[in-house]
């Protein structure tokens, strides 16, 4: 994390003024603040509560323990009725983005029980930013593998930019986006076939790469597998959605977008 300034010491505005890496949910979870380094000395409380909360939601979500909430769900030894509370806003929440996504996004369609895997990446990372809202900072980034929530700016009269990896070029970019808040990426390139298809029943993404942005990570990280999944046909459905829009890549390298895509600028294809 990073440190206040010494006495005498003129502060940076608008500077990276706490990082920190936290290993959580089989991944990395990074949290970066932007502010006055002067207060830097008062976000540890924060930054801790919003680490902790990462951890909570792994030791209630993962599928991976044998004695989490979730686990015990998909064995029947618990109900809906018995489990924390915290799973039936997320299964909620998954009912509401696999209505939306017309099905192609659906933790109840693999066999073993209900997976909401693919929605509590970015709840969670959204959960723990939203505790981060009450520190005296301009801006702050969550990034939880790719998956990322922010708010506010790095520094004045600029916004925050992700860049979109080349799914054929990992070490390069395909695009710069500056988000609507929070942005999700989907796609086999780094973890190999694992997106299912509820329609077909089979493992299988029909694009290289699909981006998601708009206000809530936990439904744009839904939205990216169903887009991923469904193909580009599906960002006609996300182009009637009034907050989120969507990027894709398909497997020859084409670059696809919605209308209101925040986009900043495209690499230069090979």
């Amino acid at each position: 994390m990073g440190a206040s300034q010494p006495p005498g010491v003129a502060p940076t505005v608008g500077a990276r003024i706490v990082h920190h890496e936290e290993e959580v949910m089989g991944t990395i979870v990074t949290i970066d603040l932007y502010g006055d380094s002067r207060v830097a000395h008062e976000l540890y409380p924060t930054v801790q509560l919003a680490v902790e909360s990462l951890h909570d939601a792994d030791d209630v979500f993962s599928t991976w323990k044998p004695e989490s909430p979730m686990s015990r769900l998909r064995r029947g030894e618990i109900d809906l009725a018995t489990a924390p509370v915290e799973v039936r806003e997320v299964l909620e929440a998954c009912e509401a983005a696999r209505e939306l996504s017309q099905g192609w996004f659906d933790p109840w369609a693999l066999a073993g029980g209900v997976d909401p895997t693919g929605y509590v990446k970015g709840w969670a990372a959204q959960r723990a930013l939203h505790l981060l809202l009450r520190t005296p900072v301009f801006g702050a980034v969550v990034n939880a593998a790719g998956d990322i929530a922010t708010f506010g700016f790095p520094a004045e009269n600029s916004s925050f930019q992700v860049g979109i990896t080349n799914p054929s070029a990992r070490k390069e970019l395909i695009a710069i986006v500056a988000p609507n808040g929070c942005i999700a990426t989907s796609g086999t390139y780094e973890r190999g076939p694992h997106l299912f298809d509820p329609h077909s029943g089979d493992f299988v993404s029909r694009l290289a790469s699909a981006s998601v942005t708009g206000p809530d990570l936990g439904l744009a990280d839904a939205f990216a597998t169903a887009l991923a999944v469904a193909g580009s046909d599906f960002l006609s459905v996300i182009e009637r959605m009034s907050e989120f829009e969507a990027f894709a890549v398909t497997d020859d390298g084409e670059r696809q977008w919605t209308s209101g895509f925040p986009l900043v600028a495209l690499a230069s294809p090979r």
